[in-house]
């Protein structure tokens, strides 16, 4: 097709416009981390003495992924520039050349307000006010500063991810509660590591697009170093939630065990440096370590389930 658009007769409209599909606006959500963050949410929810109704528990698990696939959506739309330099993301929506960014952030400026006003009319608005902090702290804060200035980035923009249980468990009773913050931090010192594990494997594609991930700013070896320190501390961490008594002992077995995995994992990160061996070690650990936060949320999400019902 030419570069122009024509009627039937033959009349010039105008330039071709990318007509995206879908599944591209889809896309933009991020629905792997839409996923993660909806199994996060609803331990949260879980969590309260009194659990909600189960339609309100609905629509708020809703208003919570719908803010999260907005935050993504923006974060497609800001960093399209550097999307397109990077062989991981260039495939995305926008640097594909198959989505307009204007559109891209209409369409998450709307869900966004569309996600805080629909949980605070469900629900509170305090758990509207996080979830609004939330979006703005992974928009702003994270996205629009913090990556592109710091190789702590992924650091202390970690928390915006690790904000769902305690909008969850706000949702469900109107305040911030012990349990949910201990959920926070085991998201939050997850991350790193999690992270870091893939720079290591694509930091030329960061190195290329100027991205100060911490294996191109401070080296691999302070990486590895530092996927070490944060992993020793998330093995306990992991286990928190049934030395606090919010969790049982299924899920203490579990999260103790594959803590210790995640711990031996990141010791092989750190002591092979170089050639293939070092670039499956890093790539096992950033496979498991998806599973790991998996397994253990919904571990804990059944057993709290299997409480409310009574049968355990």
């Amino acid at each position: 097709m030419s570069d122009a658009s024509y009627l039937d007769d033959g009349q010039r409209l105008a330039p071709d416009i990318p007509v995206a599909a879908p599944s591209d606006y889809f896309k933009l959500l991020k629905p792997r981390v839409m996923t993660l963050v909806v199994l996060t949410a609803l331990a949260g929810i879980l969590l309260a003495p009194v659990p909600p109704h189960p339609l309100i528990a609905f629509v708020a698990i809703l208003a919570i992924a719908v803010g999260a696939g907005a935050s993504g959506a923006l974060n497609m739309w800001y960093d399209a520039d550097i999307d397109a330099i990077m062989t991981r993301t260039a495939l995305r929506p926008i640097p594909a050349g198959r989505l307009e960014p204007e559109s891209a952030l209409a369409f998450g400026m709307v869900l966004s307000m569309l996600s805080v006003f629909t949980l605070g009319f469900a629900t509170n608005w305090l758990a509207a006010a996080l979830l609004a902090f939330t979006i703005f702290f992974y928009v702003a804060i994270y996205t629009m500063w913090l990556k592109r200035s710091t190789p702590q980035n992924i650091v202390i923009g970690g928390a915006a991810g690790a904000l769902p249980p305690i909008v969850g468990y706000a949702a469900a009773t109107g305040e911030i509660g012990f349990a949910s913050v201990v959920l926070f931090a085991i998201i939050f010192v997850w991350t790193p590591p999690h992270f870091w594990a893939l720079a290591i494997m694509k930091h030329d594609d960061y190195g290329r697009a100027g991205v100060p991930m911490m294996p191109n700013a401070l080296g691999t070896d302070r990486t590895r170093l530092e996927i070490l320190v944060y992993s020793l501390i998330l093995a306990p961490l992991g286990v928190a939630p049934w030395f606090c008594g919010f969790a049982g002992p299924v899920y203490g077995a579990i999260a103790a065990a594959s803590g210790a995995y995640f711990a031996w994992l990141a010791w092989d990160v750190y002591r092979k440096r170089e050639g293939d061996a070092a670039r499956r070690a890093s790539l096992k650990l950033f496979l498991f370590s998806i599973s790991y936060l998996f397994l253990l949320f919904l571990i804990l999400v059944a057993e709290r389930a299997l409480h409310l019902f009574g049968i355990v």
